[in-house]
């Protein structure tokens, strides 16, 4: 009788055994699985460190890889605002057409542009390089085809080049400076704000947006835009010359359709592309000359900016400007 008191006690254990060593062998497979994609993921970190290493080390490149065997037109974007710290930057587009110089194969420039214009230095740098290209390299001709707009600085780098092309819907011209602001004056003593601003300098907080406007110094500011206007008039009579029709209105900060642009000679003709490479330079294949920011550098300057305004925010510090 004792005997077959024992069984169902020895039954239990194995069941209970059986449980637990189940348990334990989940446990480590769970662990198994939990470090394979551990090691997956810390791979796959890895690899992406090496590619931004790699885009870190490696220089700014052009889209298209240029052919050794066949003539072809080298073609550089103007696209956006012009400015030392977007895209379309002097630096950037220099360097584009220097390279696009040096090809060989390069039978002609097509300058594609689409922009509302930026800055007159970043302008002026380009519009310089375009002419010492023409004057060094008088065979390799250097045209401007426009898409929807090419205004202000953009139509400042477009008066150096030998044509412009447009299409009749296009905006071109805006042959102006401009400066603007904001000024909060009434409102600030509506609301019973006083302003409190120290300068060494009678000048230095000159069209603070805080404080009345003062005579002398927006006729200061007025002739120094007016000094600006003329040197984009002069380049663009320069390098537009007699095919301009000159009205009162030319260079007044205008702009026309691409179709008003050919009869008042700030455009030369309609065309696109692929029209202006086949037509007039005689290489259509087109390859893409534009340099492109670097992956590394556009992470790196958000994350300086972030930064910065985020310091900014915290700490405000005297600067001179």
């Amino acid at each position: 009788m004792q005997h077959q008191q024992d069984n169902p006690i020895k039954a239990d254990n194995g069941w209970e055994r059986e449980v637990i060593e189940k348990l334990a062998y989940a446990a480590i497979t769970e662990q198994k699985n939990t470090r394979r994609w551990g090691i997956f993921f810390k791979l796959l970190m890895f690899a992406y460190l090496l590619a931004l290493l790699g885009l870190a080390v490696y220089p700014k490149i052009k889209t298209d890889i240029v052919s050794n065997d066949s003539h072809h037109t080298a073609v550089i974007n103007i696209l956006g605002a012009i400015a030392e710290d977007k895209d379309a930057n002097a630096s950037d587009i220099i360097e584009s057409l220097r390279n696009a110089v040096k090809d060989e194969n390069t039978k002609g420039i097509i300058l594609h542009a689409n922009s509302p214009g930026g800055s007159p230095v970043q302008s002026s740098y380009i519009y310089e390089e375009i002419r010492k290209i023409k004057k060094e390299h008088p065979a390799l001709p250097v045209y401007t085809v426009v898409s929807d707009i090419c205004a202000s600085g953009c139509y400042y780098i477009a008066a150096a080049s030998d044509k412009i092309f447009v299409n009749p819907s296009s905006l071109i011209g805006s042959i102006g400076v401009l400066m603007d602001g904001f000024g909060f004056v009434d409102i600030m003593q509506k609301m019973g704000v006083e302003r409190r601003l120290l300068t060494a300098g009678a000048h230095k907080a000159m069209l603070d947006p805080f404080s009345p406007p003062k005579e002398d110094e927006t006729r200061y500011m007025q002739g120094l835009l007016d000094q600006v206007h003329q040197q984009f008039i002069n380049a663009v009579k320069a390098g537009r010359g007699n095919r301009l029709k000159e009205t009162p209105d030319m260079f007044s900060g205008l702009v026309w359709t691409g179709e008003a642009g050919v009869k008042l000679g700030i455009a030369d003709d309609f065309g696109s592309d692929d029209l202006v490479a086949k037509e007039l330079i005689g290489a259509e294949k087109l390859v893409d000359f534009t340099l492109r920011e670097r992956l590394i550098d556009k992470i790196a300057g958000k994350l300086g900016a972030s930064f910065g305004q985020a310091i900014g925010s915290i700490v405000q510090t005297p600067s001179i400007r």
